[in-house]
């Protein structure tokens, strides 16, 4: 039976543990000691050849572990890669799986281990709530600042299958242990930076915009993505502090030691807050326009941001208010801080380069109804938005990020 709660009541999910600060690589081999003795490490060819990934393996191995490296991950994670990377280490026998990298490189680690300990198709786990039980132990070790994989509930794959990308969402994805170190992150390119900090930035608007659900005691368990609440709130107001202050030094200047630590710190909040609360329209739309595009996630999200917070604005005066004062703006008037609020969010991304309109990262205006139509489709991000989205209201806000003007329905 559900019952009602108080409208103050929080819901949060995270990683067992979570090392956090410059220098915290070297602990791997000592956390992954104690939970198996062969372990899986996913990652990318960069990173294969990178020196500091070199010594966790030897790191890995001095404390006794077998080790297999996949270095073959992709970015936006093709499903082939999933298989491949299954099948390749299935004689192996992991029963740790390791991420190092990117968003991809902790995605693949998730949907291996998934496939590795129950089997079958990954589109069995399409979705919410379908993996059956847990997996092996998975540690998560983030190389750029943006996605928030770390503590998430969710992996999303690029199936050719269906020509788009899916999600899986399960709190039996969550790792085990998260391990941010901001080191790991010093060799990122301005563009990598801007990219991945931007999607964190998303990640924490949609987080705290997304609708306020029932607080029932079942809400929890009944979803992956529950909305904004008190928990979720403070990590998503805090990372989008965080951002506004250090990212745009970060992308200027990548030795910035308390910037990059500052970012990465922002995605972890970030990540924190939409792996309970959902993200919405933004990322609705960007599935579509990115298997259209071939951009990365994180410019897509970017780009349609300050569009969807224009069409959100009226159900969402209090939150832009406070996500203005976040970002610095000062002033006392809650109405002209949530206009300020969209007009920050542009002129951040505009300063670390993020284009414009969709126009700008390559979207055709034939294709626009066929993005609206296709965003509809996920069902679980159009229903975490703040104001209510049709056909129509998708329609206006891609005309809009494709024209570079205020959506129609605004």
């Amino acid at each position: 039976m559900s019952v009602s709660m108080p409208v103050s009541a929080g819901f949060l999910r995270s990683p067992r543990a979570i090392l956090f600060g410059d220098g915290q690589r070297h602990a791997l081999g000592t956390v992954v000691r104690s939970l198996g003795t062969r372990a899986l490490i996913c990652t990318d060819e960069r990173l294969a050849g990178d020196a500091m990934f070199g010594a966790m393996i030897r790191d890995l191995q001095a404390c006794g572990l077998e080790t297999l490296v996949y270095d073959k991950t992709q970015a936006e994670l093709p499903i082939a890669g999933v298989f491949e990377c299954t099948e390749q280490s299935r004689a192996f026998a992991p029963n740790v799986v390791i991420g190092i990298g990117g968003g991809s490189c902790m995605d693949i680690a998730k949907l291996v281990g998934l496939l590795l300990t129950h089997g079958g198709d990954l589109s069995d786990y399409y979705g919410e709530l379908k993996v059956p039980g847990p997996l092996m132990p998975l540690i998560a070790i983030p190389t750029t600042s943006g996605t928030g994989s770390e503590v998430t509930a969710v992996a999303v794959v690029a199936d050719d299958r269906r020509d788009m990308k899916v999600g899986v969402s399960s709190p039996h994805l969550i790792p085990h242990t998260a391990i941010c170190d901001p080191e790991l992150t010093h060799s990122c390119p301005p563009g990598l930076t801007a990219c991945s900090g931007a999607d964190a930035l998303t990640h924490a608007i949609e987080a705290f915009t997304a609708v306020q659900r029932e607080a029932t005691t079942d809400l929890a368990t009944s979803r992956v993505f529950v909305g904004k609440n008190a928990l979720t709130d403070v990590h998503a107001l805090t990372a989008i502090s965080l951002i506004a202050k250090h990212l745009p030094k970060a992308v200027e200047n990548g030795g910035d030691r308390q910037a990059r630590a500052g970012v990465m710190l922002a995605a972890l909040h970030a990540g924190l807050a939409f792996g309970t609360a959902g993200t919405a329209a933004a990322h609705a739309i960007q599935y579509p326009v990115g298997a259209l595009t071939h951009t990365a996630h994180g410019i897509g999200v970017a780009v349609l941001m300050p569009y969807v917070m224009a069409f959100n604005r009226p159900a969402c005066t209090a939150e832009f208010a406070k996500i203005a004062s976040a970002m610095g703006v000062e002033g006392h008037d809650e109405e002209q801080l949530a206009d300020a609020a969209i007009d920050a969010v542009r002129s951040l991304f505009s300063h670390i380069g993020i284009p414009a309109t969709l126009k700008d990262i390559g979207l055709s205006g034939d294709d626009l109804a066929h993005v609206a139509g296709q965003s509809m489709l996920a069902a679980r991000l159009v229903n975490n938005n703040p104001r209510l989205l049709d056909e129509a209201a998708m329609a206006a806000i891609t005309r809009a990020a494709h024209q570079g003007s205020v959506p129609a329905t605004a």
